[in-house]
């Protein structure tokens, strides 16, 4: 009685086998591509948008957006995002759209979802602008375990090849809180909105294109991440948006607007109740985990990263209610 042969040596069943292999390559760098598909918001600008939320294997860390703007001089990006490898798909991105090279990258803060794709941009040609702020948030312990968190939650987008980059000219806003500048005839102005979101925060306003890249000043659709942020601070920062009178505002999260004022009250709207709720705890004693039970949060825990930011944001606030209250 002669064996039937197994599947697997099959010729046929192989070149199948192969095929759909081949498909579902095809098919996972299709979405890749697609994931990072560029945006052109404006005559010069165009920008790639992250999924909602915070960073999941499931998104590949992919949670943020990142800028460029085409020059005939070559071209300025806005932000790196949180991986290299994401990093050297927003290259793919880029080349896409111009044969112009990357020649600048201004890094809006050192928040891992914003410059961990740093070490992919950077290179001959590449000057990396930052706020000189940045120095001490790059070298603080938080970055650090930061790092080592991300290394576990997201490898192997994040993992040990993964460094962290700092700025080739650090700014220092000595002479005012905007720096003006011109890069292939284009004229622009960064912003210096530092102590909001973070220690070194800094927007770009594009003015020819009336674009402006506000990075984490605002979240479009989803829950902000306060942290350890000064919301006293960035509630002031959320009033220097308007009179820029953007034509188009891309935030560090979320999609571009060119109405961004629902978003924008909407981050002012969460960080007020935030210093309402945990401010009166302060001022009556009541320790954080009775307040936070205690809180209504209706109006916001339908709201996209919510379940993993509030809490945080929350206590980060509480803390930030307390040096108030004691002049700090």
């Amino acid at each position: 009685m002669t064996t039937p042969a197994a599947p697997a040596a099959d010729p046929a069943f192989r070149a199948l086998v192969f095929a759909l292999a081949l498909l579902a390559a095809l098919l996972a760098g299709a979405a890749r591509a697609e994931a990072l598909k560029p945006i052109q918001a404006s005559k010069h600008v165009y920008y790639v948008q992250g999924a909602p939320g915070m960073a999941t294997k499931e998104n590949r860390a992919f949670n943020s957006n990142a800028a460029f703007v085409v020059t005939s001089e070559g071209v300025l990006v806005f932000d790196a995002l949180g991986t290299p490898l994401l990093a050297q798909e927003l290259k793919q991105a880029i080349a896409a759209v111009t044969r112009q090279p990357i020649r600048r990258v201004i890094v809006s803060h050192f928040h891992a979802d914003h410059f961990y794709g740093l070490q992919a941009l950077q290179g001959p040609g590449v000057e990396i602008w930052a706020h000189a702020a940045g120095r001490g948030s790059l070298g603080n312990e938080f970055t650090r375990s930061r790092l080592e968190q991300r290394r576990r939650d997201l490898a192997p987008y994040v993992d040990e090849k993964t460094q962290l980059v700092g700025a080739d000219r650090w700014l220092e806003f000595k002479d005012g809180p905007e720096i003006r500048f011109t890069f292939g005839g284009l004229k622009m102005r960064l912003i210096d909105v530092s102590g909001a979101h973070s220690p070194e925060d800094i927007m770009l306003f594009v003015e020819d294109d009336g674009v402006l890249l506000a990075g984490d000043l605002y979240f479009s659709g989803r829950i902000p991440f306060v942290g350890q942020a000064d919301s006293k601070a960035w509630l002031a920062a959320l009033d220097r948006i308007e009179p820029l009178a953007p034509k188009m505002v891309i935030p560090g999260h979320g999609a571009a607007s060119r109405n961004p004022k629902p978003d924008i009250e909407l981050t002012r709207r969460y960080l007020l109740y935030l210093r309402e709720k945990m401010g009166a705890a302060v001022r009556d004693l009541v320790p954080f985990e009775e307040a936070y039970k205690a809180t209504d949060w209706f109006e916001f825990i339908n709201v996209p990263a919510f379940e993993v930011a509030n809490r945080i944001n929350a206590y980060g606030t509480y803390l930030q209610m307390e040096r108030e209250l004691l002049g700090r």
